[in-house]
């Protein structure tokens, strides 16, 4: 990771990443992404955080301004679960990312 090259948007993914316990970083779909035992629950795409969301937590991120759900092939195809959350809501990244990891954990026990 090159944090001179880096936005500031790729830094606050790395950032939360390094910050959430039992996460690690790798890839899903050629894109960035932070996973637990395997299982992918955000990624980093178009300067933009994309959470794996169910429930309430689906919801409300979809009315969030911009957010939308996730199309990583650009076809009109969007993933059910997948929620991309525009940099404007950063403040919100690290919830989102920490709530969904709480969830993936819970649905592995």
């Amino acid at each position: 990771m090159n944090s001179e090259k880096m936005v500031k948007q790729e830094k606050l993914f790395w950032d939360i990443a390094e910050n959430l316990s039992a996460a690690v970083s790798g890839k899903m779909f050629g894109k960035l992404c932070i996973k637990v035992n395997g299982k992918a629950f955000a990624s980093y795409f178009q300067e933009e955080m994309v959470f794996k969301l169910s429930g309430v937590d689906h919801e409300t991120a979809l009315k969030l301004d911009g957010a939308k759900l996730w199309d990583t092939s650009g076809k009109k195809r969007p993933m059910k679960e997948g929620v991309q959350v525009p940099f404007e809501f950063k403040t919100k990244w690290m919830k989102l990312a920490q709530s969904e990891l709480n969830y993936v954990q819970s649905q592995q026990k």
